[in-house]
């Protein structure tokens, strides 16, 4: 099992406002773009046997921005489906649900192109990029990086450490980071969250 690294990908203008952003394919801004730039002298040294990235704009731009040009796009690495909680804050929401909190208490359904997904539903998919990135380790010496999203990445953190789905709750992630899962002892583990170059 070698080093897996994770990036989110950097702000959008629906980040910034807090909007649940699943499955709308919303750009960077163009201070998303600066926080992926900066990232590149982190992701420079690195010795990348294989990168997978999310379907979405936002993604696949920060993966280019990062110097990212051999990648394979997967759908499995989109971001959670908010169903009707597409583009609401979560101050909204609490409006009508006095203390949601998405990793406990899931999402409203949605139309039929999106209906939204369950906590162990995103942790299915994850556990599907982790059996591709558990292949990728076997057929190089080189690192894994996921470019992804921040609800997801969270989801597969915990899949990684043998946590359930909904133990992404404890893992913070900002827009335009970089985080390192490895190893100790042959057990997964947290080696670094949310990096910044300078931080």
């Amino acid at each position: 099992m070698g080093d897996l690294f994770l990036v989110r990908h950097g702000e959008t203008e629906w980040s910034r406002s807090g909007r649940h952003t699943g499955s709308t394919d919303v750009p960077l801004t163009e201070h998303g773009r600066d926080e992926a730039r900066r990232l590149l002298p982190l992701i420079r040294p690195l010795r990348v046997g294989a990168a997978l990235v999310s379907p979405s704009q936002r993604a696949r731009e920060t993966a280019e921005l990062i110097g990212l040009h051999e990648v394979r796009v997967d759908a499995d690495l989109r971001e959670w489906d908010y169903g009707a909680y597409e583009g609401v804050t979560t101050v909204d929401i609490q409006r009508t649900r006095p203390g949601w909190f998405l990793f406990t208490d899931g999402v409203a359904p949605g139309p039929p192109d999106h209906p939204g997904e369950t906590v162990e539903q995103v942790g299915e998919r994850a556990d599907r990029v982790l059996t591709q990135v558990d292949a990728a380790h076997a057929d190089t010496d080189g690192c894994v990086v996921l470019v992804a999203h921040g609800h997801f990445l969270r989801v597969l953190t915990a899949r990684r450490l043998g946590l359930p789905a909904s133990a992404g709750a404890l893992f913070q992630l900002a827009t335009g980071t970089l985080c390192r899962l490895g190893t100790e002892h042959g057990r997964p583990v947290i080696a670094a969250w949310n990096v910044r170059p300078g931080s």
